[in-house]
């Protein structure tokens, strides 16, 4: 097998971007002038106050009026995955979910790409507490053939690993880490110096030459890809001092005329409290803000062949719906960043809030009804360590 160089361009003024774009309004300066923070720029999104987590959340499941998801199995189905035997194995584009916001989209340019992987056992700071899986990993990260580039949504612990991170540096040294205004310090200090931070709207030209190009090797083209950085709506911190203070983003490659959009983790409009068994997407609060920035992605970057796009951890909806979509959402969030196909992430590993497991798949096709769109085919789910193939 071939191995490859890196060069990363920088590429500005290439792809369209919005009209406000270059206000950077998601960013916050200190006295000189320098970005300190980051934060969410539209009426979509509110912060959330602690006082309401303890009203919504601790003193509800202290009295047992909201209780822990069911996690006995059966829950998701998981199997090994069965990657490609080569860079040039198929002409179709192929994602692998492998938990969580994990894929592995194979594209049929030959690029491999890894976004957020996490395959530890809990998400937390800390190994012996915190969230513990209820689906376990379909295979060991060290056991992915090929990586060229791994996507990074933001800081978040069930995106962002150590233990990952390492491992993957070790086994694909060539690997190259895209990740959001901030993070980069982070990366190096764990050793890691293939990496580039981005901004949102920033794009850079991927490429990927033969070192030792053998005549009889298929894989040994250059390949290209553009990275894109887009934004979502979310918040980042990886302890009690530093929230906001790295850039959350979703993602867009395009590489061998596949384009895939990365949702990452996102909410789309905040929603307030709404009577039990009332629908906050009913006509009553049609009104209510939502982001733009999924229609200008959309309408600059779009359309894509395959969205990644997360379906879950929404409840409740008065505490999560800033930061996180539900499957109504998401919908919305395909139609908006103009996905021809999609894919559910963000569900099925991890209990972080307080819908029933299997709920997100099925209020999926209940919101792709409703929307007018065929509830299989269009915007789906897999079992963990499946595979889909896209034209």
């Amino acid at each position: 097998m071939s191995t490859h160089s890196t060069t990363i361009t920088k590429t500005p003024g290439v792809l369209p971007v919005p009209d406000d774009a270059a206000d950077k309004s998601h960013h916050v300066r200190g006295s000189n002038g320098e970005v300190v923070k980051f934060r969410n720029p539209h009426p979509s999104y509110h912060g959330v106050d602690p006082w309401m987590a303890v009203r919504k959340i601790l003193i509800p499941q202290f009295t047992g009026k909201i209780k822990l998801p069911d996690t006995t199995p059966p829950t998701v189905p998981v199997s090994p995955p069965n990657f490609l035997a080569s860079r040039k194995s198929s002409s179709k584009l192929r994602a692998t979910w492998l938990g969580h916001a994990c894929y592995y989209v194979e594209f049929p340019s030959g690029l491999r790409v890894l976004f957020d992987p996490v395959f530890e056992d809990r998400c937390s700071p800390f190994s012996f507490m915190g969230p513990k899986r209820f689906t376990q990993p379909p295979c060991k990260v060290d056991e992915i053939p090929l990586v060229d580039a791994v996507v990074i949504s933001h800081s978040h612990y069930d995106h962002l690993s150590h233990t990952s991170v390492v491992t993957l540096a070790k086994k694909h040294p060539r690997a190259h880490f895209f990740v959001g205004m901030g993070l980069a310090k982070w990366f190096k200090s764990t050793g890691v110096k293939n990496v580039t931070e981005m901004d949102w709207w920033e794009d850079v030209e991927f490429k990927l030459t033969p070192e030792d190009k053998d005549p009889g090797d298929a894989a040994a083209d250059e390949i290209k890809a553009t990275v894109s950085a887009l934004p979502c709506q979310h918040t980042s911190a990886r302890g009690l001092f530093d929230r906001d203070c790295t850039l959350w983003c979703s993602w867009a490659i395009n590489s061998g005329g596949k384009k895939v959009w990365f949702g990452g983790d996102t909410g789309y409009r905040a929603v307030p409290e709404v009577p039990e068994g009332e629908d906050d997407w009913s006509e009553k609060y049609l009104s209510l803000p939502k982001t733009p920035q999924f229609k200008q992605i959309g309408d600059c970057r779009g359309p894509f062949h395959l969205g990644l796009i997360p379906i879950g951890a929404y409840s409740p909806r008065i505490f999560m719906s800033p930061m996180h979509a539900n499957p109504y959402d998401a919908v919305e969030i395909f139609a908006d960043t103009k996905c021809e196909k999609a894919l559910g992430i963000h569900w099925g590993t991890w209990t972080l809030t307080y819908e029933e497991v299997m709920e997100p798949p099925q209020m999926l096709k209940e919101a792709l009804r409703k929307k007018g769109l065929p509830d299989t085919g269009t915007f789906d789910v897999c079992d963990i360590g499946e595979s889909r193939e896209f034209e």
